[in-house]
């Protein structure tokens, strides 16, 4: 049994280790390269994509529902799982809600992005019509990241008194966290305005969470265009998101496991138990795929035809089975087997699911565009494909490094695993009411 020294020794935060500090300097290289390729795009327009008339959409839109689709695991692992009283998810539930937040915050800046005049979003503020689902997508995007922000906040309010002592010697610190522990002593009536805010928190987080990825597939679902023409979407997406973000959890559970030697706290259990869960999810999802695309196949419309057979058959096929059953399939007749839920090939099958899930996006928005109901007439033979520039990626490495970033400072100054929850949960007691000194 350790003592609540040792516990706060082991969960405090951690400087940068040298190998840290190259992470951090990858990440924002790339992002000054990517801002670099924004103002370009900038002084000469969405012209240097390549998207047209006919792929009026590209790889920032297939990269905003990645995001929004990762950013699911927020309400997955923090409220659904608090709620149903599952224990052993209170190690994970700051990983997943960092994850959360900062896959939301590049969510709306992908949009920003994909705008071309992002001095104009101030029309879309103050002139957007309800009746537009981009409207709703605003809404519903800036109310999930408040909640979720909230989420994260209130749980670390004991943590953060337990960080001002801990870091007492670093003025600093210890008065930030002083402040942003709002004077925490944890007396009953803090404890039951504490544990009220969560509980809300964690109901109210669901259905706005569930509300966003509907949206993000109303979006889709309410343009006439083969492969989205469906009533399908909304659970197709949302099944979607939670495989992501069950992904994206496992992912940095483990590397941060690494890094912050915490084998104590996040232990094979808990690989287990997310590889189990894992498998539930993809199940899910393949059942959506399965509606999906053998209901269109089946009634073989014209231009429904002629996209699933460039999806099944033609210049998208390796594509689309690669992320299927690489994606899919694959991970769940791996993870039927215990050893294959052991923390390094857990890892190793959720980062392939993570990365065919960004695959995935991309196939759902880019071959339906390059095949409407309506064919444009007389525009070049080039407007019939789309190939991104490395403009494009550049830009769109830079949004994925930007949310990367946002983790890995998120993670540098919280506790990763909360303090107080854990020590609660092992009957560790260590008395708050200390001295309240104004910073």
């Amino acid at each position: 049994m350790k003592t609540f020294d040792q516990l706060t020794k082991d969960l405090a935060p951690k400087k940068f280790n040298i190998y840290g500090k190259i992470w951090v300097a990858l990440l924002i290289v790339t992002i000054i390269a990517a801002i670099y390729a924004y103002i370009i795009q900038i002084k000469e327009g969405l012209v240097i994509t390549d998207m047209r008339d006919y792929a009026l959409w590209g790889i920032y839109i297939s990269n905003f529902v990645f995001f929004v689709a990762i950013s699911l695991v927020g309400s997955l692992v923090t409220a659904i799982l608090r709620l149903s009283g599952v224990k052993w998810a209170t190690p994970l539930t700051r990983i997943s809600e960092i994850i959360a937040i900062a896959a939301i915050i590049m969510a709306g800046l992908t949009i920003i992005i994909d705008m071309g005049r992002p001095d104009r979003i101030y029309n879309l503020l103050l002139h957007g019509r309800l009746q537009s689902p981009i409207i709703w997508d605003v809404i519903v995007i800036t109310t999930y990241l408040v909640i979720s922000i909230l989420l994260l906040y209130f749980p670390l309010l004991p943590d953060f008194q337990i960080l001002r002592r801990k870091f007492k010697d670093n003025k600093i610190l210890a008065k930030w966290y002083g402040r942003l522990s709002l004077n925490w002593n944890g007396n009953t009536k803090q404890k039951n305005i504490y544990k009220w805010s969560i509980n809300t928190l964690s109901v109210l987080i669901i259905p706005v969470a569930f509300g966003i990825h509907t949206v993000t597939a109303w979006l889709f679902a309410t343009t006439y265009r083969p492969g989205w023409d469906s009533s399908n979407f909304g659970p197709y997406f949302i099944a979607g998101a939670f495989v992501a973000g069950a992904g994206g959890v496992i992912s940095l559970m483990y590397i941060l496991r690494k890094t912050h030697r915490l084998k104590d706290y996040i232990t094979d259990f808990h690989f287990d138990m997310m590889g189990k869960l894992l498998v539930m999810l993809c199940l899910i999802y393949i059942y959506f795929n399965v509606n999906e695309y053998l209901v269109p196949a089946y009634k073989t419309t014209e231009k429904e035809a002629e996209h699933l057979k460039e999806l099944f058959f033609g210049h998208d096929a390796l594509l689309f089975w690669s992320v299927i059953i690489g994606g899919l399939v694959l991970p769940v007749i791996a993870l039927l087997f215990k050893r294959m839920r052991k923390p390094l090939p857990l890892f190793i099958i959720a980062l392939v699911v993570v990365i065919a899930a960004w695959w995935k996006r991309f196939i759902i928005v880019i071959p339906t565009l390059l095949h409407p109901f309506l064919p444009i007439q007389g525009v070049p033979e080039s407007w019939h494909h789309y190939n991104p520039t490395y403009l494009e990626w550049l830009i769109t490495w830079g949004t994925l490094a930007g949310a990367l970033l946002i983790v890995t400072l998120l993670v540098r100054y919280l506790p990763i695993i909360p303090i107080h929850e854990t020590a609660e949960e092992n009957n560790i007691v260590e008395s708050l009411n200390t001295d309240n000194d104004e910073e």
